[in-house]
């Protein structure tokens, strides 16, 4: 892609009335615009990198057995006055009217339409287990929305859904799911915790949300320094009057607790029976008896993924794109554009780097050095290739990783396998991160 043919429009200006580095960095470099309070367009840039965030998800998810489908975003009022949760949702959830006077609302959430699904189509415990999931719109009326991503109205949302015939097979799905959530943000290339949490309105007998560390996370994180065991604070609290940091964990009893802060991007539900019991959802088990499903559902604000990863991954020039988010790996910068030869050079190495499947970015635009590496360290494109006139009279490009100072001479034959080799090795140290 040529930037001087790209939708990028990058500001020099901090937005005024944004909070926290990501949302900052994201309006900065052009990933994303405001349309109304908690509202937001994905510009080309942006919607690069949730495309990257989908299609992990989808990866891991269908290598668990999940099957992918699409529900509405408009549902009926009957559906959520069966479960209870038309009343209980409150402000938060947005309703209208339809031209007859039907009650209807924007789906906050789906745990209604795909139990209905269920009843209508799942029959018999032969049928089961059965786990379904979308990435689709969501829409929650917050009543303070900020951060940017972090606390919208309108997010895009991986929900699952599963359905078991048995508690212990509900549980065993529940860690094939946790198992899968830490795959997925693994491959991300961001550092996690899996933290023992509470339901909320999903309801249920156990969940895990699945935090990235950040400094600015709203959340705050206990951990054990000996033994694997994480919470979130408030819930522990809750249930250990007032654990905090310093204090012995619950689990192990050797360790202390220590305190970090976290972002909630994911989070899994064993929800049991709350669901199909209150929408009457059954099947018939090997006696011919009528038995309600077991269930559990798994939730990844994909959008918030994505501000996560900056809030993790960005200093003060910009963001510092792990490779597999980023929305370009390798950008090539020519000089001096009115150069015949650097260009040709520059063209060779980007066209070059094409036909290896690279996803690169040509900075071909008549601008100052200086402004295009402003713009490249503010967009966190991990690798530069710079081409100019003082390399090429030594027959050499200039290669930098975005997360390093110093720029290093490559000769010129061997750049694009150099670039290969970085590319790789940056993807390797993501893959065996623990």
């Amino acid at each position: 892609m040529r930037v001087s043919r790209y939708l990028l429009p990058t500001l020099r200006e901090v937005p005024g009335d944004a909070e926290v580095a990501s949302h900052r960095l994201m309006l900065r470099s052009g990933m994303i615009k405001k349309v109304a309070a908690g509202i937001f367009t994905y510009l080309p840039i942006g919607y690069r990198t949730l495309k990257k965030i989908e299609t992990i998800i989808r990866e891991e998810m269908d290598r668990a057995g999940a099957q992918e489908l699409l529900m509405p975003m408009l549902q009926p009022a009957e559906l959520w006055q069966e479960s209870g949760r038309w009343d209980d949702m409150g402000e938060e959830m947005a309703r209208l009217k339809d031209r007859n006077n039907r009650q209807f609302c924007l789906g906050p959430t789906h745990e209604e339409v795909i139990t209905d699904i269920a009843r209508h189509f799942i029959r018999s415990y032969k049928q089961l287990p059965l786990n379904l999931y979308q990435i689709q719109t969501k829409f929650r009326d917050e009543l303070r929305p900020r951060f940017g991503l972090m606390r919208g109205r309108e997010f895009l949302m991986k929900d699952a859904y599963s359905f078991h015939a048995s508690k212990d097979d509900a549980l065993r799905e529940y860690e094939v799911m946790y198992q899968t959530y830490e795959r997925i943000f693994t491959r991300c290339g961001l550092e996690f915790r899996a933290v023992s949490a509470d339901t909320g309105k999903m309801g249920g007998a156990a969940s895990h949300e699945f935090q990235v560390l950040a400094k600015s996370g709203e959340d705050e994180i206990l951990s054990c320094v000996s033994c694997k065991f994480s919470a979130n604070a408030t819930f522990l609290q809750k249930k250990e009057e007032q654990k905090k940091e310093g204090d012995l964990c619950p689990q192990c009893h050797k360790g202390n607790l220590k305190s970090t802060r976290g972002i909630e991007v994911g989070h899994i539900f064993f929800l049991g029976k709350k669901y199909s019991e209150s929408l009457g959802a059954t099947f018939l088990d090997p006696n011919g008896k009528q038995l309600h499903f077991e269930m559990g559902c798994y939730g990844i604000g994909v959008g918030r993924t994505m501000a996560a990863a900056i809030e993790q991954h960005h200093d003060e020039k910009g963001i510092l794109w792990p490779i597999a988010l980023t929305p370009f790996e390798v950008v090539v910068v020519p000089l001096n554009t009115t150069d015949a030869e650097v260009v040709k050079v520059a063209e060779g190495v980007y066209q070059s780097l094409l036909e290896k499947n690279v996803e690169v970015l040509l900075h071909d635009k008549e601008e100052s050095a200086g402004v295009k590496f402003n713009d490249i360290d503010l967009v966190g494109v991990p690798i530069r290739v710079t081409v100019g006139k003082k390399g090429l009279s030594k027959k050499s490009v200039g290669i930098k990783l975005r997360s390093e100072e110093e720029e290093k001479m490559v000769a010129i034959p061997s750049a694009v396998d150099q670039i290969l080799n970085i590319r790789n090795e940056l993807f390797r140290k993501i893959n065996h991160c623990p």
